[in-house]
């Protein structure tokens, strides 16, 4: 008899979606009514606030920002902890299950620990800074603090441990005999990996840079921390909005916007993967 492990799956799934939906939900509705300042909600419905979103410059922008930002961080994740992936998921030593519990055990470490850490290391004083100096080849300390720059590492340093992990799973379902067998017949590695490797990790490839993109739009703790107030990503207008203005009506619209950009994209991603994937299917 098959088990039918997708039931053992569903409550979990039922449950996460409802608490999502709620969530969402409470956002959806408090959008559509006006700001009264202090918390308070006007009676009447309104479509005031997505009038203001996307014709203030300070929200469109905030929102391209955020994407931006998110889908560079992810392709910079791929690049770097793709070949990191690869190394761990084809050594035959035992230190590969060593770095792969070092790199698990990094996960579990909070992001305003690691945030905190990347201040530190790249303070004025720190000894990056003091290395790179004494070396010449820099002629000032360099500062990650206020800078989008600066959020693109923080968020590359929180993402980069899930990226690999996934990635290392993808690599590890590709057999090996299968480079073997393209290195026997004369193709170098490089040839190996364009046709052989890239191809067949390319679904995975996608689904690791959507979850590094989906956890970049929504982080907070990197662009408010090392950003100082000054990058102005759409969860920290969220923030501003809600905890400082008190403008509960207007950071809910920010949020609603938020999550429909996110999930068009990413529907927009599966299509054109869905469309790659039949047009590879018709030439084969």
């Amino acid at each position: 008899m098959k088990a039918r492990w997708q039931l053992v799956l569903l409550p979990s799934l039922l449950l996460s979606m409802l608490l999502l939906a709620a969530s969402q939900f409470a956002f959806l509705r408090g959008s559509f009514f006006k700001d009264l300042r202090l918390g308070r909600l006007g009676a009447d419905l309104t479509i005031e606030n997505y009038v203001r979103f996307f014709t203030d410059s300070l929200y469109l922008d905030s929102l391209l920002l955020t994407v931006r930002l998110s889908a560079t961080v992810a392709l910079l994740t791929l690049v770097i902890g793709y070949p990191v992936a690869y190394i761990l998921a084809r050594m035959r030593s035992r230190w590969s299950l060593v770095l792969l519990a070092a790199i698990i055990a990094a996960s579990f470490i909070t992001i305003v620990i690691k945030v905190l850490g990347l201040i530190i290391i790249f303070s004025s004083g720190g000894t990056l800074n003091r290395l790179l100096l004494a070396s010449g080849l820099i002629a000032k300390p360099l500062t990650i603090m206020g800078q989008t720059s600066g959020v693109v590492v923080g968020l590359m340093h929180f993402t980069m441990g899930f990226a690999v992990l996934l990635l290392y799973g993808v690599v590890r379902t590709i057999p090996r005999s299968l480079e073997e067998a393209a290195e026997v017949h004369g193709a170098p590695r490089w040839r190996v990996f364009q046709r052989i490797i890239i191809p067949l990790s390319l679904p995975g490839i996608a689904v690791t840079f959507l979850i590094v993109f989906n956890l970049c739009m929504g982080a907070f703790t990197s662009a408010a921390l090392i950003g100082g107030g000054k990058v102005f990503t759409l969860p920290v207008l969220i923030q501003q909005t809600v905890i400082m203005q008190t403008r509960y009506a207007m950071g809910a619209t920010i949020s609603v916007v938020l999550m429909v950009v996110t999930l068009l994209i990413n529907a927009l991603s599966v299509v054109l993967m869905a469309r790659l994937d039949r047009r590879k299917t018709a030439v084969a």
